[in-house]
């Protein structure tokens, strides 16, 4: 299976859902007229399929033309590097009631969406969806903001700018629908990555976080946007918001989400507020040293480290190298460790290998003798002369 989007945990109904999902493995086409009557509000259960999913990418092709600024500890590294996209997803209910995760994980976005690349090298999308107050803002975002992507002209060269203002255009189509259809009032953080090429652009608004792994290091391509923190608590008071006890305006502990345009004081009818939908962006070349990306919901991180679930996700790789399989245990491991909230993960393999297993290289010490030791050993010496 090439891309999936999901939500929901193990086991899910494998037929066609109220949105029209295919029975056949294959993912919803946001372009289908389902997918814009759900835009238009007819918003029931999600179309993403429940399952473990499992994915593999062969990328032998040229790299796409885009220009992209990278981090600078990686400009001028020249290298004729190229993905091997290999993927995989789990969510899980956790000890919640209901489940308001969901995730999207297309390594092949273009095709997966019926339609032709716009150039030779990978094109894939992958995202996390934390909902809150109901899980309709998750699946909305879930199936039409990758949609807002594919649909701007300027996609892939201007690849930052359309990935923010797919992120916008969200926020207010969600709004469209809750205007006519209320019950549908929720919010949702989002989390989103896109391979072009060797390019990595990570887009995040809430408290999701993608974890970039490079030859063991944990490189953190994200910010976890909490009202308490001083970026985002200087933006919110700025807009006329507050916060109070971590909370913003005392209600929601994100400072950037999709959604909630029916809490008072969050959001005027611009999206301007103290609540943003605004994403952050960051962009990085990948090179051989690039093993991984976990993208993972609050609740993975609320039990795990950055670096802790890179070093755990890096063992069970080289034990099994299964994407699919390493993000169950990755969540089965957060459940273990008493992680009260729903469980997502998306992990996406950036080699065919599995990890290689890294050796410290061994400090070279600097040994000296005592002038004392040198006539002792010069003693020795000659007494076995003698």
């Amino acid at each position: 299976m090439e891309g999936s989007f999901g939500g929901g945990g193990a086991g899910g109904d494998d037929g066609i859902g109220k949105n029209g999902g295919p029975s056949d493995g294959r993912p919803p086409n946001p372009f289908a007229g389902a997918y814009r009557q759900f835009l238009g509000g007819a918003l029931g259960e999600s179309p993403c399929k429940s399952a473990l999913v499992r994915h593999d990418y062969l990328a032998k092709t040229k790299l796409l033309d885009v220009t992209i600024e990278v981090e600078k500890s990686n400009e001028g590294c020249e290298t004729d590097f190229l993905p091997i996209l290999r993927s995989g997803a789990w969510t899980d209910i956790g000890f919640r009631n209901t489940m308001e995760d969901a995730y999207v994980c297309s390594d092949n976005f273009m095709q997966d969406c019926g339609l032709q690349n716009y150039g030779e090298g990978p094109c894939a999308f992958y995202g996390v969806f934390d909902g809150h107050g109901g899980r309709h803002a998750a699946d909305f975002a879930c199936s039409n903001l990758p949609r807002f992507v594919l649909e701007d002209e300027d996609f892939p060269k201007e690849i930052e700018r359309t990935v923010t203002s797919a992120f916008l255009q969200t926020d207010t189509a969600f709004a469209e629908v809750c205007s006519v259809n209320s019950s549908l009032a929720s919010g949702t953080t989002a989390l989103a990555a896109l391979v072009i090429g060797r390019s990595l652009v990570v887009a995040n608004a809430g408290d999701c976080r993608a974890v970039l792994c490079r030859r063991g290091k944990a490189i953190e391509m994200s910010h976890d946007h909490k009202p308490a923190c001083s970026k985002e608590r200087k933006r919110i008071e700025a807009l006329g918001g507050h916060v109070y006890d971590g909370y913003l305006n005392g209600l929601l502990n994100v400072a950037r989400a999709i959604g909630d345009w029916h809490i008072n004081g969050m959001k005027d009818h611009d999206g301007l507020g103290p609540l943003s939908a605004e994403p952050e962006v960051m962009t990085m070349r990948l090179t051989e040293d690039d093993e991984f990306l976990i993208l993972g919901c609050d609740g993975i991180w609320d039990v795990f480290l950055s670096q802790n679930a890179v070093d755990f996700a890096r063992r069970k790789l080289q034990e099994h190298n299964d994407p699919a399989a390493c993000c169950k245990e990755l969540v089965d491991e957060a459940l273990k460790r008493k992680s009260s909230d729903n469980l997502a993960v998306v992990l996406v393999c950036f080699q065919s290998k599995p990890p290689p297993v890294l050796t410290a290289p061994r400090p070279r010490v600097q040994r000296s003798i005592s002038a004392e030791g040198l006539r002792e050993l010069q003693s020795f010496l000659d007494s076995l002369a003698d």
